[in-house]
């Protein structure tokens, strides 16, 4: 296959991003691949470490200037382990637990880059062992909507919902007595 970029060589690395449910897939030599900023590291230096402190080193300010958010400032220290930023940076590990509420301004930005924007989560629940969290989710779900159907002042469908919701919650109660 040839390099979309350069058209002369072969493409040996492949490269698929989703954002927002849509797909764009490149396919480019390792030249092209360094050139255009595909990849920061040499194609034989790939590990978890690499990729971990490219993901670090992202200069978090950049992002912050685009969205208005707080700035980086002098490196953060972990009151509790007194773990400093730069030095997670260069480890790749958390010093104790507080450790994630203490960086949590700085880790955002590269979360957000790698998961391409999506920062909650909204994982499966085991059927057997989840039945009050599905419960939870559902009526989380239901609040949702209800606000959604009163700011629209879809009042007669609001109060449907809002009816679901109490007897979930009266559901869940019952089952939490058992």
């Amino acid at each position: 296959m040839e390099c979309q970029e350069c058209k002369q060589r072969t493409a040996t690395l492949h490269f698929t991003q989703v954002i927002n449910g849509q797909r764009s897939e490149v396919n480019v030599c390792g030249v092209c691949a360094r050139e255009k900023g595909y990849m920061t590291y040499p194609e034989d230096s790939y590990s978890l470490h690499n990729l971990l402190a490219g993901l670090l080193n992202f200069d978090a300010t950049q992002i912050g200037n685009l969205e208005g958010t707080v700035k980086q400032t002098a490196d953060t220290q972990c009151p509790r382990c007194e773990l400093t930023f730069s030095e997670f940076k260069r480890v790749g590990k958390f010093g104790c637990a507080e450790c994630y509420q203490v960086f949590s301004k700085k880790l955002h930005p590269i979360i957000r880059r790698v998961q391409s924007g999506n920062t909650n989560h909204h994982g499966k629940i085991p059927e057997r062992r989840g039945g009050d969290l599905h419960t939870k989710k559902k009526i989380e779900s239901y609040k949702l909507q209800l606000q959604q159907l009163i700011e629209s002042e879809s009042f007669e469908e609001a109060a449907i919902v809002r009816d679901q919701i109490k007897e979930l919650k009266e559901s869940d109660e019952e089952l939490g007595d058992i």
